[in-house]
């Protein structure tokens, strides 16, 4: 029986995000080479930039910075990089948001379960395999095969809600 898991907590503002980005980039190369997958230059740039921050990145802020490093940048080759890294398990995207965020737990096949701060737009990843089949569960018994699931809940993060008054 799986446990739940925080797979990504929510991060101090003083928080080191290279310490993130390496450990990441790290996780997603053993993780490729465990599923027999290239991660090219630019999935792991786009990775990185997915990465720099644990707020959700939008496809066309990643492009925006990579245009700063390659003015022939377009947006097929951000969103068959972000394709790639979502199919590979490396990212998740949060649907509300039309965003992504990058996964904390890659190693192993997980729903995510997303904390969303609705003030400073942080994002913490949760694992409740629980809570994930009991909701295919609730499916299947209606008939419906689930391919894909993904929960967000909105609220205010510890840092947040200790400045709202």
């Amino acid at each position: 029986m799986s446990k739940r898991r925080i797979l990504v907590p929510f991060k101090k503002r003083t928080h080191d995000h290279a310490e993130c980005i390496d450990s990441a980039l790290v996780s997603a190369q053993s993780s490729c080479e465990r599923q027999g997958l290239r991660l090219t230059k630019m999935r792991r740039r786009v990775l990185e930039l997915v990465w720099r921050g644990h707020t959700p990145v939008k496809a066309y802020d990643i492009l925006e910075e990579l245009r700063k490093e390659d003015r022939a940048a377009a947006p097929p080759t951000v969103y068959r990089a972000l394709d790639f890294l979502l199919n590979a398990g490396l990212v998740h995207r949060i649907e509300s948001l039309s965003a992504f965020v990058g996964c904390g737990g890659p190693a192993t096949p997980h729903f995510g379960q997303f904390l969303i701060c609705r003030e400073c737009s942080a994002v913490a990843e949760i694992d409740a395999p629980a809570i994930a089949r009991a909701l295919v569960a609730d499916a299947e018994a209606l008939g419906f095969h689930a391919d894909r699931q993904t929960i967000e809940i909105k609220g205010l993060c510890a840092d947040c809600s200790r400045l709202d008054p």
